[in-house]
Order: structure tokens, then sequence, then C-alpha cells
């Protein structure tokens, strides 16, 4: 396949300046590079054709004998046209407009140390706290920036080994291969002279004390994520966060069922029987509540809105009412008439009965 002509390929009059040459091959280099097309062989060649030509028109010996001989100059044993050209070079400054960093994913002027562990801390609450939302006071244990060095660590100085760039380079052909350098875990700098206060680690063991808002109707486990609230990062490095996970104390009335609270509330015969209009318990104070007459034990009544908000959003759960009947264990007198003649109104057979098992199972199998 014939070549198309390098300032054709670059778009570029014959006589551009070395400065327009690169400005047209960072357009183009932007434009197709592989990272940007993915899968998309027409762009890899238009990719490795603008750094061919590139290669030979931004060197001005390479250049010289291009203008005289064309692609002659290097075919036929005339050369490689790519001997000495390092793509990786021009795209210093890609990278940098691409994602604020150079070719190794490195922010430039940025600091390269080791970010900070995550922390977690148990907070345990009051129920009525975890219904309504609350705020506490937390102390943390953690390593913090050291005011001295300003978490650094002391004096730095440009690691003399991967001269400032973080990553010691290995050629190979073509190819650039990279690696942390061992000397500065990839900062840049190494330490010059170490900060008294911290002994070179930029952090110093501290109990911390922050408020922490805790929202309307969590739940044991629920997780709250403060950022930047954990460890102290080294060599300057980002602190990690604190994960402040909940736990909600039993209520001495309430069951929790996700965003709905239940309760029992006791009724006498009488009111069971004859309806009432009685007070329970709510998040918000007592609350009436009427009793139908012939109301069963266990028989529930809603209360629709009146549980917990839900963290989610979409307002609040409901508040279960269940009632016991409660049979009295000892009568009075005038108590024990009254029952007995509405026993026997109703028909209902009172009379003691002392027969054990044994004369109920005898009778069954006679």
């Amino acid at each position: 396949m014939t070549k198309r002509d390098y300032y054709e390929v670059l778009g570029v009059e014959r006589g551009a300046s070395t400065q327009e040459i690169k400005k047209a091959y960072r357009k183009l280099a932007r434009e197709f590079h592989p990272d940007r097309n993915p899968n998309n062989p027409a762009a890899e060649s238009r990719f490795k054709e603008a750094s061919e030509a590139y290669a030979v028109l931004s060197d001005d010996s390479k250049r010289s004998s291009y203008d005289r001989m064309g692609h002659a100059a290097f075919g036929g044993g005339g050369g490689d046209p790519f001997a000495g050209f390092d793509p990786f070079e021009s795209f210093g400054d890609l990278f940098q407009e691409f994602f604020g960093g150079d070719i190794f994913g490195r922010r430039r002027g940025g600091r390269a140390g080791r970010r900070g562990a995550d922390l977690r801390y148990d907070l345990e609450i009051d129920f009525l706290d975890a219904a309504r939302g609350t705020e506490e006071t937390i102390r943390v244990p953690r390593h913090q920036p050291c005011e001295t060095c300003e978490g650094l660590g002391g004096d730095r100085e440009t690691c003399p080994r991967c001269e400032g760039h973080g990553q010691v380079q290995l050629q190979q052909g073509f190819f650039r291969i990279a690696r942390t350098c061992d000397r500065c875990a990839g900062s840049g700098q190494s330490l010059k002279r170490a900060c008294g206060d911290c002994r070179g680690q930029g952090r110093v063991e501290s109990v911390h004390k922050l408020s922490v808002r805790i929202p309307a109707g969590v739940d044991t486990g629920t997780r709250l994520r403060l950022r930047g609230e954990g460890e102290a990062g080294l060599q300057g490095g980002e602190s990690g966060d604190l994960y402040v996970v909940v736990v909600v104390r039993d209520h001495p009335l309430f069951v929790r069922e996700g965003a709905d609270i239940a309760c029992e509330v006791p009724l006498s015969i009488a009111q069971a029987t004859l309806g009432v209009e009685i007070e329970v318990p709510g998040l918000e104070g007592r609350r009436k509540v009427t009793v139908a007459p012939g109301t069963q034990s266990g028989e529930v009544v809603r209360l629709r809105g009146e549980g917990l908000p839900r963290l989610n959003g979409g307002g609040s759960g409901d508040q279960l009412v269940q009632f016991f009947v409660e049979v009295p264990t000892k009568l009075s007198a005038e108590q024990r008439e009254l029952m007995e003649k509405f026993a026997a109104v109703s028909g209902d057979d009172v009379s003691p009965r002392r027969k054990t098992f044994l004369d109920k199972l005898k009778e069954l199998l006679d």
C-alpha cells in the first residue's frame, strides 16, 4: 500500500514550523488515540500513521532527508524513521489535557502519598432518638496529620532515583514500561530530614472529637459514612473515611418491624365487650383510640403514618396496636355474683369441673 505524504497526513504545509507540526500531531493523536477509540482498527491505523509522520517531521535531520528523497529516504536499508523517536514524550501534554496527569496517570504538582485506612465506630443510641433523629458527639482514636510538618514527614527533596517522577522506566523497543519507584514509593520525593514530632511518618496519634448527625429512621446496622474522618494518609496522602455503625437500644413498649412499630395494650373484659375509648402510647406522646364493642384478644388496630420515618423517603410507617383481654384472677363477692348472673343469662355452664385427666381419658376409651 502506497504511503501518504507525511505533510498531508498531518495536514500542514511543507514550510510549516516545528510548533505547527507538533500542534497538528497533538490534534490527531487526541482524536485517534486507541484509548479513546477502543476496538476501532481505522482509528488505530490513523494514529500510527500520524505518529510515523510526526517521528520524521519533528526531527530536523529526518525531515531534511524526507524533503529531498520522500519515503525512499527510509526504505531499502535507508533507516528506520522511528529510530530515536519517543512517542511517550509527546503524549505528556496530551494526557495532562485528557486526565489532568502524565502518561502514567500521576497528577502533576500533587502528592502521591498513600491513602489512610478507613475506620469503624459503633454508636449506641436510644430508640426514640433513632425515631426522631439526633446529633451525637463522639471521640475517635486515630492518626491525624502532623501539624508541624503539615503531613509531609519533614523536609523533602526530589527523589534522586526517579528524579521526581515517582516511577522508574524501562525501555523495551517501541514500548516503555514503568514501575513505582521503590525509594520514594511513588511520591517523587524522598525524606531529607525527618520531623521530630512525627518521626517522619507525617501523622501522630490523637483522639478526634466530632459531631455526627443521625437521621430519623435509622435502624441497627445502619452505616453512616464520614468522608476524610478516618486515618490520616502517609506522606501527604488523603485521609480514609470513618464509618459510624448505629446500634439502637430496645424500647420497653415498642417492637420495630421495618418502618412500622407495634405495641400491646391490655383491655378488661368489660372494655373489650362493651367498647371504649382509651389512650395508647405513641412516638409523639399518648393518643386516643376507639375500641369497638366485642373486640377479641389479639385484634390489631393500625394507626397510619404513626410509625418511623423511612430513610429513603416516602413518609413514615404505621403503628400497630394489638389488644389482649386480661382475665381477672381475683374477684370480690359482688363481682363473682354479677359474673355468675351474666353466665346464667348467657347459658354458660360455670360449675366446677373436678374430673382429672385420667378420668376423661377413661371415659373416652370406654
